[in-house]
């Protein structure tokens, strides 16, 4: 068994056309089934780094999950604690808290039935109809922050 985290790079035509274009639709107000732009400080740069991501609402609660696994905003987010999510020109501090393995299957299933359509390639085949189990056995390859704004 691999000890290496699960992380599904995106390809050249993710990184250099789609998330660039996603970015750029998103700070003009234009929201694609509702994603955002996340801005993390970079753990060792120190660095405003940003990405497109899926901002999951769910039982009162807003969370963010790393579809590709443990990426660098993933790791970027544990150091520092939080950032700001960008909707149009306008951008929210957060603070965030990395969610438990155990409470994960509610809200991997909530964010599958959302956004299956264009995440579900990184997740092996499950969808928002997959069992507990199937979703619990996911749970450690795909990180989950709870988002609680400042402002």
């Amino acid at each position: 068994m691999s000890t290496t985290p699960y992380v599904q790079r995106p390809g050249w035509f993710t990184n250099k056309m789609l998330n660039p274009l996603v970015s750029w639709l998103s700070r003009r107000g234009v929201s694609v089934a509702g994603s955002g732009v996340l801005a993390v400080k970079g753990r060792k740069s120190g660095e405003w780094r940003r990405t497109p991501v899926n901002p999951l609402h769910h039982r009162g609660e807003i969370y963010l999950v790393a579809a590709r696994g443990h990426v660098q905003w993933t790791h970027n987010m544990r150091a520092a604690g939080g950032g700001e999510i960008f909707h149009g020109g306008r951008g929210r501090r957060f603070s965030a808290t990395e969610v438990p393995e155990a409470e994960k299957p509610d809200i991997l299933r909530a964010y599958l039935r959302k956004w299956k359509w264009e995440v579900g390639a990184f997740f092996q085949g499950l969808g928002p109809d997959s069992s507990d189990e199937e979703l619990r056995a996911a749970a450690g390859r795909h990180p989950v922050f709870r988002l609680t704004y400042l402002d």
